[in-house]
C-alpha cells in the first residue's frame, strides 16, 4: 500500500504534516471555545451577546478567540493547499 507522502522530498512531508497538524489544533481549539458557550458558531455566538442571552464578559473574548482560530485555520488550509501545489500533489 503506497503512503501518501511516498513521492514527496522528506522536508516538504514533513512541513505537509505540521501544517496539517496546526490545522487540526486550530479547529480543536476553537470546538472547544464554542461548546464552552454552546454556540455552533462565532455568527450564533455574536447573536446571543447581541441580543442578550449570555453576558457580554467573557462570551466577546471567546468570540474574538474563536474567530481568531477560524481566520488563522484559513490561512492555514491556503498555506497547505500552496505546499501540496508545491509538491505536486494537487
Amino acid at each position: 500500500m503506497a503512503s501518501f507522502y511516498d513521492d514527496i522530498e522528506p522536508n516538504d512531508a514533513q512541513q505537509l504534516e505540521q501544517l496539517s497538524r496546526l490545522i487540526y489544533e486550530l479547529r480543536e481549539n476553537r470546538g472547544v471555545i464554542l461548546k464552552s458557550s454552546g454556540a455552533a458558531d462565532e455568527i450564533e455566538l455574536l447573536e446571543r451577546i447581541y441580543n442578550g442571552q449570555i453576558p457580554e464578559h467573557p462570551a466577546y473574548e471567546q468570540y474574538l478567540s474563536a474567530r481568531i482560530l477560524a481566520d488563522t485555520r484559513e490561512t492555514v488550509r491556503a498555506m497547505l493547499s500552496e505546499c501540496l501545489k508545491e509538491a505536486g500533489r494537487t
